[in-house]
């Protein structure tokens, strides 16, 4: 009887961190989207985080959201889009032989998509069962990657240089 308790309490706070995990994760994508406001292609830059952020919104108050035809689609429909347009810029970075992807737009654009792409495909059918402690953690340690990330790169304005200037001005 102890056993089985102690699984149902290690589900449940399992469960609590995957949610607060993709609360998390919506608000990054949500500021992802706000910051695109002055870019030349604002309008697809913000739909592409958009999107994430309303889906990790909907985990987040209702876990079994992703096993609902609806969210699959969207989820399935952004991973394939964003999956290509990685492919290429991914493609473009190579071929330039960029190393210092965050230093180029594309490479923070390929960062993030890749980040949405990744984050979702973790998301997918996270519903069905108990979410695993890989899950978990995997979730835990990509949630801190891009808050981490963001926070070096605002501290560090030298790093932020030789940015265009509508990547400098929204945040």
């Amino acid at each position: 009887m102890g056993e089985v308790c102690k699984e149902k309490n290690t589900n449940l706070w399992l469960s609590v961190i995957w949610r607060v995990c993709n609360v998390f994760m919506s608000f990054f994508f949500a500021l992802a989207a706000y910051v695109q406001i002055n870019d030349p292609d604002a309008g697809l830059w913000m739909a592409g985080y958009a999107v994430p952020a309303l889906l990790c919104a909907s985990i987040g108050l209702k876990p079994h959201v992703t096993e609902t035809l609806p969210w699959r689609r969207v989820a399935d429909l952004h991973v394939m889009i964003s999956s290509a347009v990685v492919a290429m810029l991914g493609w473009t970075l190579y071929k330039e032989r960029i190393t210092e992807i965050f230093h180029q737009e594309e490479g923070r654009e390929f960062s993030g998509l890749l980040l949405t792409v990744v984050w979702l495909l973790l998301c997918r059918h996270s519903g069905r069962d108990p979410v695993g402690m890989l899950r978990v953690s995997t979730a835990a340690a990509i949630t801190v990657f891009p808050f981490v990330a963001w926070l070096y790169y605002h501290v560090n304005k030298e790093l932020r240089s030789n940015w265009p200037s509508h990547c400098k001005t929204a945040i």
